[in-house]
């Protein structure tokens, strides 16, 4: 529907999650992203994909358990090398019972569930036995174990007092651009934060009435109009495939808060609170994620001015009548002529658009069948069913998958073919270099 705000989500991934499974006997760990039809316990989402990574290999060190898949755990005759580092127990060889297996699950379970002082008090206990009973060795691996629990709270160094589920969002706009922030907080502790960008609020403004009467308000509440209006449209975008946690603070209440929350807690099934701290540890919470909001903006604003002038310096070298909005690169790749396939990549004023980017499987027949790893009669089948696909969703030109310039990989031979089927196609608009 294009709507108003459009948050442009980055790419096509979902947030990842950690898994606990629930279908065997001694459970795994593992780190899950997409639709969660495993059984199991997810905990998340986490920011960033390193951000899973370096939690888990804490875990591993701190509860012992198994992050291999099922086929290698029924496949093992041995330790693996996890086993040997102690970052696993070995239930694949029955190191460890069902019984102490499950416990060191339950331990992992009540850390990631925001228990984690009552873990870190178990396992400070039996280092102490274990030094009171001059079983050193053992009192060092509790030990190692409490290091590696405090590793992760290390990395999660926000004051959370009170707050158990929520997430933190937070606007900064300059000028007629706007950098929203989210912070995930889950099980009381921080999962990491991310930015986003509003896409074409400058276009949507002249298009479209602000929610508010200018004439009736101040330049403060056109502001946090403004500001509404882009968490309203963050909020109804970003949480329509996620469920939301039971808190979501935000800087500026959004429009239609109540609404927003009413439609919320039918989709997680539980009661979601959308609120604006005005004082206290929630409120510098919201304060640090705005100063967040402006760092990124502030990154994007950088990076935006650098592209731009590259854009201008290819129009120029190019000849082209206007910077291009969206450059589309072409190669080839086979293996001694067998396994062909094409790549496109595309770039425009934000830089590289990895959601953009598409691989093609060259087929072996049809009027432009590829043999024998002919580069040439593979530039000109990559390129007509591209633009055939775009002819035939979009023959107005009216979005803007349309490109400016084509860059192929390769040289005259390479350009005859694009430009060939270029011309079949009747789009000798679209500047092409090799």
């Amino acid at each position: 529907l294009r709507p108003r705000f459009n948050i442009l989500l980055k790419d096509d991934k979902s947030f990842a999650h950690i898994l606990l499974t629930s279908n065997h006997d001694f459970a795994q760990m593992t780190k899950h992203r997409g639709s969660q039809n495993r059984k199991g316990t997810y905990f998340g989402p986490f920011a960033s994909a390193g951000a899973v990574n370096r939690t888990l290999s804490a875990l591993s060190r701190a509860f012992l358990l198994r992050t291999c898949s099922d086929s290698m755990f029924d496949s093992r005759s041995r330790p693996c090398l996890q086993y040997q580092i102690k970052r696993c127990s070995a239930p694949c060889v029955g190191y460890v019972s069902k019984s102490d297996y499950a416990a060191q699950i339950a331990e992992a379970r009540a850390f990631l569930s925001g228990r984690s002082d009552d873990v870190q008090r178990s396992y400070a206990s039996a280092m102490q036995a274990a030094s009171d009973t001059l079983e050193f060795e053992t009192a060092a691996l509790w030990r190692n174990r409490i290091r590696a629990l405090t590793a992760i709270q290390a990395n999660q160094d926000v004051n959370l007092q009170g707050l158990v589920d929520c997430d933190i969002i937070a606007v900064h706009r300059a000028g007629s651009l706007a950098s929203v922030q989210i912070f995930f907080i889950r099980g009381g502790a921080n999962f990491g934060n991310a930015a986003y960008f509003p896409k074409d609020q400058a276009q949507s403004e002249r298009h479209a009435p602000l929610p508010y009467d200018q004439k009736d308000t101040n330049s403060s509440d056109k502001d946090a109009g403004r500001d509404g209006a882009v968490i309203a449209a963050f909020i109804s975008q970003f949480y329509d495939e996620r469920l939301a946690p039971k808190l979501i603070l935000v800087s500026t209440l959004p429009d239609q808060a109540c609404l927003l929350a009413e439609a919320l807690s039918l989709s997680a099934g539980q009661k979601v609170e959308i609120s604006q701290p005005k004082r206290g540890t929630r409120r510098k919470l919201i304060e640090m994620a705005k100063r967040n909001a402006q760092d990124a903006l502030s990154r994007k604003l950088a990076e935006t001015s650098s592209q731009t002038r590259l854009l201008a310096s290819v129009a120029e070298l190019f000849a082209l009548e206007a910077p291009p909005q969206r450059i589309e690169i072409y190669d080839n790749s086979h293996i001694q002529g067998a396994q062909a396939v094409g790549g496109m990549v595309v770039a425009g004023p934000d830089g590289f658009m990895k959601s953009a980017y598409r691989k093609f499987n060259m087929k072996a027949d049809g009027p432009h069948s590829v043999k024998d790893g002919d580069d040439f009669a593979m530039m000109r089948q990559m390129i007509l069913r591209r633009f055939e696909r775009v002819l035939k969703e979009d023959p107005d030109r009216e979005t803007t998958s349309w490109p400016d310039l084509l860059l192929i990989d390769g040289g005259r031979g390479q350009l005859s073919a694009v430009t060939g089927v270029m011309d079949e196609l009747g789009l000798d608009d679209i500047s092409v270099v090799a």
